[in-house]
């Protein structure tokens, strides 16, 4: 049976990137109205009728301003995807603590605010729903096992983990019908995939962009990358009531990534 989630609002952060697109797609596909939120603009192919906000997930007041027209326009938010995302390939010995508090404002800070801001709603809307609102927060692979040259961004994934799992344990405490959990995926086929594999190249770590594509799918059990569609399925299980039992979880969508 195809999971449905007509009548649902979803808010998607980091929505003109390859995977936020894709969650795009696949939560329209399923009924939801989607908001994508992102500071680039929408992906040429996005659906006319999906609703556009620009958002600076790292901006307490963006992030009120979102959640007003948010109330303003649909009433509700029953779904919240905490996508954005970046990652800064570097030798550990040369992170600057500008670099370093960059990407832990937006892959921290942004889910963290993302979560705070749209409580409110999300607590409105949650007993409503079936299986309650739903917050998925993207974390990754990185999230449980380390990459070299990725500290900053190993410890900004581990963080959304555990926030994820604290956030959960206290909605429940407080008898919030908000479930939380976190999607990990491996090596996915996207433009910021490819400017990772540069990166190693500009390092001198690795010859080739193909290479570091070569050696990363090697290292997945199923031997290849994943399309940013399969990630999108998986948020979109955990978005509906068919994963009302799911909370405080870790979603591994990693090829095999992690099970050696």
């Amino acid at each position: 049976m195809a999971i449905e989630l007509n009548g649902n609002i979803a808010l998607v952060t980091g929505a003109s990137g390859g995977i936020g697109a894709a969650i795009c797609v696949a939560l329209q596909e399923a009924g939801a109205t989607v908001i994508g939120a992102d500071l680039c603009p929408p992906p040429a192919d996005a659906h006319p009728a999906m609703h556009w906000i620009n958002l600076d997930v790292t901006a307490p007041d963006n992030w009120d301003e979102v959640m007003a027209e948010v109330r303003a326009r649909h009433g509700r938010l029953d779904i919240l995807v905490n996508n954005a995302g970046i990652d800064r390939v570097e030798k550990f010995e040369d992170i600057s603590l500008a670099s370093w508090r960059k990407t832990q404002a937006v892959n921290v800070d942004g889910v963290f605010l993302g979560m705070q801001k749209a409580l409110p709603l999300m607590r409105e809307s949650g007993p409503q729903r079936k299986g309650g609102a739903s917050m998925i927060n993207m974390s990754s692979v990185a999230g449980f096992v380390g990459a070299d040259f990725n500290a900053a961004y190993c410890a900004s994934k581990g963080a959304v983990r555990m926030m994820t799992k604290a956030v959960a344990l206290e909605f429940s405490a407080l008898g919030y019908a908000i479930r939380v959990n976190s999607v990990h995926p491996g090596g996915v086929n996207t433009a910021m995939v490819k400017t990772i594999f540069q990166s190693y190249v500009d390092l001198g770590v690795i010859d080739s962009a193909q290479t570091a594509y070569d050696l990363s799918a090697a290292a997945h059990a199923l031997g290849r990358m994943a399309d940013p569609s399969e990630i999108a399925a998986g948020v979109r299980f955990l978005a509906s009531d068919d994963a009302s039992y799911m909370h405080g979880a870790e979603l591994l969508l990693d090829g095999g990534y992690t099970a050696r």
